[in-house]
């Protein structure tokens, strides 16, 4: 993974968008993301077969302009899209199993405070996800924001780690969560709900 590749961060699903999500893709990736997550879960979201024809559609677009595609907590659908890694929580598949079994995988793994820090296998994974930094409306089991402390104590512990900050980030305060030391924002509704989505990625 080349240095800056996190730095603007899509997740994404068709049911966190107000129109076609290849349209929106395709719009964020004019505006300048430089990786994208398919988080195709939740309320009206898509399943089975149509999740899956989803994911490839959205995979080649990310192929065609050599973005990074992750796949959210779903190992099985990251490996039959082909996808470049794989984004897990703490109570999703073990980083340990992910990268003996699939080295070719990139891994990132959501912490959100001291004890998942202190009890996760950081040198098995590429990146971590710090958050929720500001609240968020889009996960609906989100839990409490943390702020912008929370990248600068996973910097002080693990100052080579790629960080990316995700949870209620917009253009307005983007560039607060960079200033702490993150070297990319995840960011979903504020891109995907946006009236002008090229804008919005590049403010961000």
């Amino acid at each position: 993974m080349k240095s800056g590749q996190l730095r603007k961060y899509l997740v994404m699903g068709s049911n966190q968008c107000s129109r076609d999500p290849h349209e929106v893709l395709r719009e964020a990736i004019a505006g300048g993301i430089t990786a994208f997550q398919y988080r195709e879960k939740g309320n009206g979201a898509r399943l089975g077969q149509e999740r899956l024809m989803l994911g490839r559609s959205l995979r080649e677009i990310c192929k065609e302009n050599d973005i990074l595609f992750f796949v959210n907590d779903d190992l099985e659908l990251a490996i039959q899209l082909g996808a470049n890694g794989v984004h897990v929580g703490q109570a999703d598949k073990e980083v340990t199993y992910i990268r003996e079994h699939h080295p070719e995988l990139l891994i990132g793994l959501s912490v959100s405070n001291e004890t998942e820090l202190a009890n996760s296998e950081i040198d098995y994974v590429d990146y971590l996800g710090a958050g929720p930094i500001y609240p968020t409306a889009t996960k609906e089991d989100a839990k409490e924001s943390v702020g912008t402390d929370w990248i600068r104590r996973i910097k002080i512990v693990h100052p080579t780690i790629p960080v990316v900050g995700i949870g209620g980030i917009d253009p307005t305060n983007a560039s607060n969560v960079i200033e702490a030391g993150a070297d990319g924002v995840a960011v979903i509704s504020a891109i995907t709900k946006a009236v002008d989505i090229k804008a919005a990625v590049r403010q961000i």
